[in-house]
C-alpha cells in the first residue's frame, strides 16, 4: 500500500501500553501451506441467568432474523442492528454497557493504587527525534504532566552547517559565543494543549518547508483519522489563515520555497457516516499559501479508479513531486505505483505526472533523490527487500540499478540523509542499523546500546548529523545524536523514569508452532521470578499486514512487571519480522497460521511453567485485537482473561466500513469461495458458541475510531454475553473522545491503562497492594 498506509492499521502495536543469544533466523513455513481449520469451542450447559454472571446484569440485546448467503452457506447475523451506531437503540445499549463496565471495575481491589503508580510512571520528561530544516531544528517535548507533546524549535547555524557546534549546556565557544543550532535556547512553536484544552483535537504531525520558515501541522478530531492541517509562521509562531480539511493518513508536502502545499484529500463523509464511510475518490491538490481553499488545484486524481489513494512527497531539492499510489480496495501492503511531476516544467495541475512504476507488482518506498536519480526500498525480486536506484532520464526497468542487495535479515526501513543510506534491518525481531554510501559501499554498522528499536535518522542531503530514538521493553526512549562522518552516537536527551530497570530481564526464546516452524518470543519479567506456573502473564502479538513488532517501552507496563507479572511478545507469522515470506505465510486463506503461532506461544508458556491457563492473559490492538478475539473463541480453555482492543471481529462484513476494504489484501475476500471459508473459520464473531465457558473478557473500542468501526466490538460483546456459560465477566468499554489508539490525553491514557491492567490483575491473580 501507499507508504503512509503501511502503518495506519498498527497504531496499537503496544496494546496495554540483555537477552539470550539468538540462533540464526528460522525458515518461514511456505506460503502455500494449507490453513488449519479452526476448532469449535466445546459446548457445555446452557448459560446461567445474566444476574449470576460475575454478579453482572447485561443490557438486553435483541436478536434479529437477518441471514446472508455466501457460496451456498447461510450465515445468521442476529446483531446487525448494532451496525446502525447512530440509532437511539444502539446509543442506549452502549450507554448501558459502559455503566455495567463502570460498576464492575469499581468493585475491583487496588484501582486507586494502580492508577497512582501508572500516573507516576508515565509522568516522565520525553523528547522526539529532532529534524533539521534550513537554520531551524524542530522536535517535540513532553514534561510528563502535559496531555500532549509540545513542538519546540531552535534556530541558528549548528553542527549540520559547520560540522562543529558546542556541547549541550556549554556557554559557547571561544569568545563566549552563545550556543547555536540544536544547542541554542529553544522556543515553543506550537502547544496543542492550549489549542485543545479538553483533548478533542490531537496533534498528529508536521511538515516544514526547506528553509524551516513555515510548518504545516495536523490536528485530528477526537483522536480519529479525520484531520485538519494548518500553516504556521515559524518566526512569529502564529497561524496563517490557511486551513486544509478532510485529510487522512498522508502528510502534506511543502514546495521548496514554502509558498504552496501539496496534499491528499478525501470527500467529506455524509453527516452521521463519519465512522463507517469507506475511503474513496482521493484527490491530490495544490494549495497556494494565502489563497482560499476553494481555489485549490487538483494536481492528480483517477476517477476511473475511485479506490486509489495518493501520498505526496516533494524532494529535498524542490524539483520533483513524487506520488506514491496504492489501491485502497485491494489493500495489498507493499504493492504500489510511483509517478512524479517535474516542478520546474510548469504550474501545478497543468501536466499529468510521468509514470515511473506503472504496474502493481511490488513495494516501492521512496527514500529521496540525488538529482534525477530516485532511491527506493522495494520487494521487487526480494522477499527481504533491497534498495534500488531509478534514473528518471532512463526509466526502463532494465536500467534500474541495485544499490543494496537483499540480505539474510529483512529490511525494516531506510533513510537517505547526508548522502548516506541508513538502513534498519530486523535481526530476530529487533533492530540492527548500518550506513552505506550511494554507490553500495558499506560504511559501518551503527552501534546501538542494546537489543531494542531505533527510529528516526531524518535529515536532508547536506546533513552532517542525524538523530534517532532508541528504546526497549524496559529502556525508555533515549534520543541519540549520530555523527554521519564518524559514525559516533552520543546521547542528546535521556529520560528518567521512576523505576529500577536493573531489576528486570528480557529473554528471547524460539518455540515450535503447530507445523514445526520456529517462532521467536520475548519474555520480560523480574529477575529471578520462579517458574512454578503461578505467575500472571500477558501474551501480546500483532502479526498482520507485514508489520513487525519490535521491543518498545511502555511506562504503564512497568506497573504490571514490578508486581510480579510477565509480559510476553510473540512474533507470529503475518508480520514482517522475517520478510515477505513470513508475512505471506498467514495471509488470505492461510490466516489460521497466525492463530496457530499465537496459541502455540500460550501453550509453550504454560508447558514451561512461566504461567498456567488460569493466570494467562492475552491482549492485542487493531489487527492484534482481531487476533486475540479469534484465539479466545478457538481456545477459551487456554486463557484466564482476554482484552481485544479496537479489533476487527466481523470478518464477513469488514470490507463495508471505513478502511476495511483495504484489508482484503491480507484477510481475503468473501467473493472467493476458498477465502470465504477461511474468513468464516477465523472470524471471532462467527465462532462464538452458545453455552461455552469463556474466560474473562474486556472488549475495548472508541467512539471516534474511523479506522475500525466500533460496531465490530458491539456485535462481539453482544454475542459473547449471550453465549457465556461461565461466571467470568464479559464487559464492553466504549472510550469517548478517542480514536484508533492515537491522540489520547494524559488523563485518558492513565485511566485506560489502569482499567486494562486492573482487569488483568483481578482475573489472573496479580495482587496490586
Amino acid at each position: 500500500m501507499v507508504a503512509a498506509m503501511r502503518t495506519v492499521f498498527a497504531l496499537l502495536l503496544v496494546a496495554c501500553s540483555a537477552p539470550a543469544t539468538s540462533p540464526a533466523p528460522v525458515a518461514p513455513a511456505p506460503a502455500s501451506a494449507a490453513p488449519t481449520a479452526a476448532a469449535a469451542p466445546p459446548a457445555t450447559a446452557p448459560p446461567p441467568a445474566p444476574a449470576a454472571r460475575a454478579g453482572l446484569s447485561y443490557p438486553p440485546a435483541h436478536t434479529g432474523d437477518v441471514v446472508d448467503t455466501h457460496h451456498g452457506v447461510a450465515v445468521a447475523d442476529p446483531y446487525r442492528w448494532l451496525e446502525d451506531m447512530g440509532s437511539a437503540d444502539t446509543r442506549q445499549w452502549v450507554t448501558a454497557e459502559n455503566a455495567v463496565t463502570d460498576a464492575y471495575l469499581a468493585g475491583l481491589p487496588g484501582r486507586d493504587a494502580l492508577r497512582q503508580r501508572i500516573g507516576e510512571l508515565i509522568s516522565y520528561e520525553s523528547y522526539g527525534a529532532p529534524n533539521h530544516h534550513g537554520a531551524h531544528y524542530f522536535w517535540t517535548h513532553r514534561d510528563g504532566k502535559q496531555s500532549q507533546a509540545v513542538l519546540f524549535t531552535a534556530s541558528g547555524l549548528g553542527r549540520s552547517e559547520t560540522g562543529g557546534g558546542v556541547p549541550d549546556g556549554s556557554a559557547g565557544g571561544a569568545g563566549g559565543r552563545a550556543p547555536r543550532g540544536i544547542d541554542a535556547p529553544p522556543s515553543v512553536l506550537l502547544d496543542p494543549n492550549t489549542i485543545s484544552t479538553d483533548g478533542s483535537l490531537a496533534f498528529v504531525g508536521l511538515a516544514a518547508n526547506h528553509a524551516g520558515t513555515r510548518i504545516t501541522y495536523g490536528l485530528a478530531h477526537g483522536g480519529g483519522d479525520w484531520q485538519t492541517w494548518h500553516v504556521r509562521d515559524v518566526a512569529t509562531a502564529r497561524d496563517l489563515p490557511d486551513e486544509l480539511d478532510h485529510i487522512k493518513y498522508y502528510r502534506p508536502a511543502f514546495t521548496h520555497d514554502g509558498t504552496g502545499v501539496y496534499y491528499s484529500r478525501f470527500p467529506p463523509p455524509p453527516p452521521g457516516k463519519e465512522l463507517i464511510e469507506t475511503d474513496h475518490d482521493c484527490k491530490l491538490y495544490y494549495h497556494r499559501i494565502g489563497a482560499p481553499a476553494a481555489s485549490d488545484v487538483v494536481v492528480h486524481d483517477r476517477p476511473d479508479h475511485p479506490t486509489w489513494q495518493f501520498d505526496p512527497v516533494v524532494t529535498d531539492d524542490g524539483r520533483y513531486l513524487v506520488i506514491t499510489t496504492g489501491d485502497g480496495q485491494v489493500g495489498d501492503r507493499g504493492v504500489e505505483l510511483v509517478s512524479y511531476l517535474d516542478l520546474q516544467r510548469g504550474k501545478p495541475g497543468k501536466a499529468a505526472p510521468a509514470a515511473l512504476v506503472d504496474v502493481y507488482d511490488a513495494e516501492y518506498d521512496f527514500l529521496g533523490n540525488d538529482g534525477p536519480v530516485f532511491y527506493f526500498v522495494t520487494t521487487l525480486g526480494a522477499a527481504n527487500k533491497r534498495i534500488i536506484a531509478i534514473d528518471t532520464r532512463h526509466p526502463a526497468r532494465d536500467r534500474w540499478q541495485e544499490i543494496i542487495p537483499e540480505g539474510r535479515d529483512a529490511i525494516q526501513g531506510a533513510r537517505l540523509v547526508g548522502r548516506q543510506l541508513i538502513v534498519t534491518t530486523l535481526k530476530d525481531a529487533h533492530h540492527a542499523v548500518a550506513a552505506y554510501d550511494l554507490h553500495s559501499k558499506k560504511l559501518r554498522d551503527v552501534e546501538l546500546p542494546g537489543i531494542g528499536s531505533a527510529n528516526g535518522f531524518g535529515g536532508g542531503p547536506d546533513a552532517r548529523e542525524t538523530f534517532y530514538v532508541f528504546n526497549g521493553f524496559t529502556v525508555p526512549g533515549t534520543v541519540y545524536r549520530y555523527d554521519l562522518a564518524t559514525g559516533k552516537s552520543t546521547p542528546w536527551k535521556a529520560p528518567q523514569v521512576a523505576f529500577d530497570s536493573a531489576s528486570f530481564e528480557t529473554t528471547q526464546v524460539f518455540l515450535p508452532s503447530k507445523d514445526g516452524t520456529k517462532v521467536p518470543m520475548f519474555i520480560t519479567a523480574k529477575k529471578g521470578l520462579p517458574r512454578d506456573g503461578t505467575n500472571p502473564a500477558i501474551l501480546y502479538a500483532y502479526g498482520f499486514g507485514g508489520i513487525s513488532s519490535t521491543p518498545r517501552f511502555d511506562a504503564a507496563r512497568i506497573a504490571w512487571l514490578e508486581r510480579g507479572g510477565i509480559w510476553a511478545l510473540v512474533n507470529i507469522r503475518g508480520g514482517g519480522e522475517y520478510g515477505e515470506a513470513w508475512h505471506n505465510a498467514a495471509r488470505r486463506a492461510h490466516r489460521q497460521v497466525a492463530y496457530d503461532d499465537f496459541l502455540a506461544a500460550g501453550d509453550w508458556l504454560v508447558a514451561n511453567k512461566y504461567t498456567s491457563t488460569a493466570h494467562l492473559g492475552a491482549v492485542g490492538g487493531s489487527g492484534g485485537g482481531m487476533l486475540v478475539a479469534g484465539a479466545l473463541v478457538q481456545r477459551p480453555d487456554l486463557f484466564g482473561a482476554v482484552v481485544p482492543l479496537a479489533g476487527v471481529h466481523d470478518l464477513l462484513r469488514f470490507q463495508l466500513f471505513g478502511q476495511g476494504a483495504g484489508w482484503q489484501g491480507d484477510l481475503g475476500s468473501i467473493d472467493d469461495a476458498t477465502e470465504f471459508a477461511a474468513l468464516r473459520a477465523t472470524s471471532p464473531l462467527h465462532n462464538v458458541r452458545s453455552g461455552t465457558r469463556y474466560p474473562a473478557v474486556l472488549i475495548v473500542t472508541a467512539d471516534h475510531d474511523v479506522r475500525v468501526a466500533p460496531l465490530h466490538s458491539y456485535k462481539l460483546a453482544a454475542a459473547l454475553q449471550a453465549a457465556q456459560a461461565a461466571p467470568a465477566p464479559v464487559v464492553l468499554r466504549v472510550e469517548t473522545a478517542s480514536g484508533h489508539g492515537g491522540g489520547t490525553t494524559r488523563a485518558q491514557t492513565i485511566e485506560q491503562q489502569t482499567e486494562r491492567y486492573l482487569f488483568f490483575a483481578a482475573n489472573l491473580g496479580l495482587r496490586l497492594d
